[in-house]
């Protein structure tokens, strides 16, 4: 799932410093799950810009509203409820329904309430990591299911840096070296041999460096 956290109270109070109206809108996806932008971190959002702007100085209605998700048409067209009513939407959804929004409200001020750090899985209680960068061209077939590009500090494609010690990384101790959990993994699978034979050069063009990715399924266009 994507991973976010909030932005500082303060920096949201200045994105809706000259506004009158404003609707926090929570999602019930993937931030909910982390705590961030469902229904009780926006109603609790609410309230805290509300009390900001007051003690700024500033008079404003805030209100707080929420949508299943906001990365799919087929519920983001339930915010045309919302067309015409307030000048600011806080959105507190990841990077992508702030960008949905934006396209849909074309008009209207949309400002993140979050920041989108990763995609990843719970560790733990009120703990995620880190497990994949959506690099579009997946390896993990070739490495025991773990992924070298979002857990090596270097993404390195070819093994370990040599930097490593006692298989941790070299750039946070605190961290497990990836690729000495993918060869433990192999040899207890019994398929360290396929970690010498040599792999084509990797394709990046599907990383996102070449601007926005699309991806068109066929069989489900109408």
């Amino acid at each position: 799932m994507i991973i976010a956290e909030r932005k500082p109270l303060a920096e949201i109070i200045e994105m809706v410093q000259n506004c009158k109206k404003i609707l926090v809108l929570a999602c019930r996806g993937c931030v909910t799950v982390c705590s961030a932008g469902g229904e009780r971190e926006a109603e609790i959002l609410a309230s805290l810009i509300r009390l900001g702007l007051k003690k700024a100085g500033k008079k404003a209605e805030v209100f707080d509203a929420s949508l299943v998700r906001q990365c799919d048409r087929e519920y983001i067209d339930a915010i045309d409820q919302f067309k015409g009513k307030y000048d600011a939407i806080v959105s507190t959804a990841c990077g992508v329904g702030v960008n949905f929004i934006a396209n849909l409200r074309p008009d209207d001020n949309v400002f993140p309430a979050l920041n989108t750090t990763f995609f990843g899985g719970s560790a733990e209680q009120g703990e995620w990591s880190e497990q994949c960068a959506g690099c579009g061209d997946c390896v993990l077939h070739l490495t025991g299911g773990l992924c070298p590009v979002a857990r090596c500090a270097k993404s390195l494609m070819n093994g370990p840096c040599g930097g490593s010690v006692d298989g941790r990384c070299e750039i946070n101790a605190d961290v497990d070296c990836v690729w000495q959990m993918i060869y433990d993994r192999m040899g207890r699978l019994e398929r360290q041999k396929e970690m010498v034979q040599s792999a084509p050069i990797r394709d990046w063009s599907t990383a996102g460096h070449g601007g926005p990715r699309k991806l068109v399924r066929q069989d489900l266009t109408v």
